[in-house]
């Protein structure tokens, strides 16, 4: 199956309430754990990799394994550029093929956003390329393991939080096709327990017309991601609870192996790690059979 648009991947998942996951890959065993579990769920899938992670795997590098691993899926998969900060990295991924970016300009003031992120949706609109950003800050304590840099104290400030007036204006004006919000999550591991605000949300959801994106999404309950979805959350980033759940399914082989373990065994076992975690993630989003 070709690359298939984020924009109607999400408008369906909008109309019909419920959720695709956006699932960081920063290595074929990832990428295909992820297809794996979407084509068993018979869901759409959004393989990404952020910015961040150039550190791990450059992203010519890894450009080619996931939109080859996309394009030879049973099930409809966009390719995006996660958490892109610099224009250099946004127009370089939309250049190496990737169908989808993430355009993040939550750094700058309201102003300085609106501009940095108009100029992308024109240029990805030149080359078919579906546009992500991101209004308000969610944030990335240094505590968390998500290679943040904020300082922990700011996980309770609601002055980050988007404003729903700000966020009709914004849309407006850039023309982008999804918008991430922060309504009290945070990336990494939660540092305490989140309050999440709903009823900022619904007010977001009812003011713009675009599906709205929640990043930080690792460690919520069940409860609160069925609760966003309902409030107007269309799409989902994961990646800190996948990559601690399967490092921990690989340490339990470890215990349990009597036998030499080679490293092709830790590919197989991660891979199955991934899938097995993603399925789950899937069947919460309730994108199951939506492909």
């Amino acid at each position: 199956m070709a690359l298939v648009s984020m924009k109607q991947m999400l408008a369906d998942a909008k109309k019909n309430k419920y959720a695709v996951g956006c699932f960081n890959a920063i290595n074929l065993e990832m990428a295909r754990g992820v297809i794996q579990a979407a084509e068993q769920e018979n869901s759409p899938v959004i393989l990404c990799h952020a910015e961040v992670h150039f550190k791990y795997v450059p992203l010519d590098k890894i450009a080619p394994i996931l939109i080859n691993e996309a394009k030879n899926a049973k099930v409809p998969v966009a390719v995006l550029l996660d958490h892109g900060k610099s224009f250099s990295a946004v127009i370089k991924a939309m250049n190496l093929g990737f169908n989808a970016v993430m355009y993040d300009g939550s750094k700058y003031d309201f102003k300085q956003n609106v501009e940095n992120t108009g100029e992308i949706v024109k240029i990805a609109g030149e080359l078919g390329v579906d546009v992500e950003a991101e209004l308000g800050y969610v944030v990335r304590p240094k505590s968390g393991g998500a290679e943040g840099d904020d300082d922990d104290s700011i996980i309770d400030d609601t002055s980050l939080y988007t404003k729903p007036e700000e966020a009709c204006e914004f849309v407006e004006k850039t023309g982008v096709d999804a918008l991430a919000i922060a309504f009290g999550t945070a990336h990494g591991v939660y540092l305490k327990t989140p309050q999440l605000d709903f009823e900022r949300l619904k007010k977001i959801s009812k003011a713009v017309d675009v599906p709205l994106v929640m990043h930080g999404g690792s460690g919520l309950t069940s409860q609160d991601f069925k609760k966003a979805i309902e409030c107007g959350i269309s799409k989902i980033n994961y990646y800190t609870g996948m990559a601690y759940n399967a490092s921990e399914a690989i340490r339990e082989k470890f215990s349990q192996s009597s036998d030499k373990v080679y490293y092709h065994n830790i590919m197989m076992w991660s891979m199955d790690a991934f899938k097995d975690d993603v399925r789950k993630v899937i069947r919460l989003f309730g994108s199951t059979n939506k492909a």
